[in-house]
């Protein structure tokens, strides 16, 4: 088994992805990058699912430390079912997010609807 996996205790969930430089976009660029798809690949520095909030969304904060953060995935609370790991358990790991990068106030955001749109990276 793969270390990054064993560590994050998510064997089988998420595969590995070995993001070049030349493929991803750092967190701190991906507004950019807004209106395109694209992969932002980066370390969760907070993991935080908002139960009280409207639509109960969990937002994965990467970028820099909240609330100054760059970048955000969010994932609906309708979505949250689809995954079998509480998404916020993926703070402090490095992770890449692939799908339409869309503006949240000054910064970017992915909407994720499936755990498929979140792979552990692996930086080279």
């Amino acid at each position: 088994m793969h270390p990054l996996l064993k560590t994050a205790g998510l064997a089988g969930l998420l595969a590995v992805l070995p993001a070049s430089a030349s493929e991803m976009i750092p967190p701190e660029t991906a507004v950019r990058h807004v209106g395109k798809d694209g992969l932002v690949c980066g370390l969760v520095e907070r993991g935080r699912y908002a139960e009280g909030s409207e639509g109960q969304p969990t937002f994965l904060h990467m970028g820099g430390a909240f609330p100054r953060h760059t970048f955000s995935a969010r994932i609906p609370g309708s979505a949250r079912g689809s995954f079998d790991f509480a998404p916020e358990s993926l703070q402090g790991k490095t992770i890449c997010v692939s799908g339409r990068i869309a503006r949240d106030a000054s910064r970017a955001e992915i909407e994720v609807r499936s755990p498929s749109a979140i792979k552990l990276a692996t930086i080279k």
